[in-house]
């Protein structure tokens, strides 16, 4: 794609300005738990439909439209379009609804407005460029593996298998307003268990007639930390937590079974594989020493792999970055502790990829962190970027120069 053919596209941006912030409005006035997204891939589908476009749905609310535009490289970007169950304490004038209890809270309708302004320049103006692009809204990111879904709703057979795949996370960080760019690893790996204790119900004042696995699930929840710190590697990233402890109704009661929440996070595949091995093993022996009546339960509730980031992909897209915003606004970044599922989608075909951190605030880091009552990124320009982001990814690998 031509430096000045890429100019022409944004400058496009500039006639859509208006539309595109009340349709981020919309998306974020309308939140939707993950799975949950109905009203939203709706309006998503429409948008694409109003571009001519054909739309294919893929695990209930996920929507993908393919735009075949002659000879080129196949780039495939994700955007996902799932809110969280928090309701939105912020002063904007058009925030969700508190009653919801829904919200926004990690900017999926920053992401989902940026592609559908970018598919927008792209599909009004195809003479500036060559190639196709896949415009891929992933349902279900925070809670619903909408990753997998897609991909086991036949995603491989049913798309052109891409040469590139890019995605992209708006967050409160530095440089603000800028671009965060992490060669290699950029989150960890992790999984999600529910993990059942049992025990023998009794009296508290015969616990010699019951067997309480409540001093056992205490005993769990210390024993983790102390294998994991003495098993992995210091260096590494290696971190079981245990979120929720739930058991007992009355005090003078003891119960026959505590659930446990228990989340894994590693810095590769094979160290979150090795501490989900620990935590079984460390449950299993505290329960005999407990003298369970019965061994645990577990649970498998979700996971997904650590992002890595293709290094030559990464630096061929951050000089593209730098060339159009300058070296301030484009870092590189150290990665985050969080996770994402958005590598299952390029792992499918097994591809290249890189995912873009994008800032929307001005304060940067200081601003409202994601998952928080008040995350709202200012809409610009944290809405135009984000669309030129989507634009400037694909221009890095896609077209050829007039």
């Amino acid at each position: 794609m031509a430096t000045e053919n890429f100019q022409k596209l944004i400058d496009t941006l500039e006639n859509t300005r208006a539309e595109r912030e009340e349709l981020y409005k919309w998306f974020h006035q309308h939140p939707e738990l993950s799975m949950e997204e109905h009203e939203t891939a709706a309006r998503i589908e429409e948008e694409l439909k109003r571009l001519g476009l054909e739309v294919q749905t893929f695990a209930g609310t996920g929507k993908v439209a393919v735009i075949q535009n002659g000879e080129g490289p196949v780039v495939l970007f994700r955007s996902d379009h799932d809110a969280l169950p928090i309701a939105e304490e912020s002063d904007v004038d058009y925030a969700a609804p508190y009653e919801l209890g829904k919200m926004h809270a990690c900017g999926h309708d920053m992401h989902t407005t940026a592609q559908l302004g970018a598919v927008g320049a792209l599909v009004r103006n195809k003479d500036l460029w060559s190639g196709t692009f896949i415009a891929l809204f992933q349902p279900g990111e925070e809670a619903g593996g909408g990753a997998r879904r897609m991909v086991e709703d036949g995603l491989v057979d049913r798309l052109p298998r891409p040469d590139y795949v890019f995605g992209q996370h708006i967050f409160a960080e530095d440089p603000p307003y800028g671009f965060i760019f992490t060669p290699g690893r950029m989150t960890t790996a992790a999984s999600n268990w529910k993990v059942r204790i049992h025990g023998k119900s009794g009296h508290a004042s015969l616990p010699h007639r019951s067997v309480d696995p409540i001093p056992t699930a205490a005993s769990i929840v210390t024993r983790l930390q102390a294998a994991v710190a003495r098993e992995v590697d210091p260096l590494e990233i290696a971190i079981i937590s245990v979120g929720s402890i739930n058991g007992g109704t009355t005090s003078n009661s003891i119960t026959d079974m505590v659930e446990l929440g228990i989340n894994t996070r590693a810095s590769t595949d094979a160290i979150s594989e090795q501490i989900q091995n620990i935590m079984k093993r460390v449950v299993t022996a505290e329960c005999e020493a407990g003298n369970c009546p019965q061994p645990p339960e577990f649970e498998y509730l979700d996971s997904v792999p650590v992002v890595y980031n293709d290094p030559e992909l990464t630096e061929r897209v951050k000089d593209t970055f730098t060339e159009y915003f300058g070296e301030d606004l484009v870092q590189y970044g150290p990665g985050f502790p969080g996770s994402e599922d958005f590598p299952i989608i390029p792992n499918a075909w097994d591809v290249p990829y890189f995912f873009i951190g994008w800032s929307g605030f001005e304060e940067g880091q200081a601003g409202p962190p994601n998952h928080s009552k008040g995350f709202v990124p200012q809409i610009q320009p944290s809405l135009d970027r984000g669309s030129i982001s989507v634009l400037l990814a694909a221009a890095t690998v896609m077209g050829t120069d007039d």
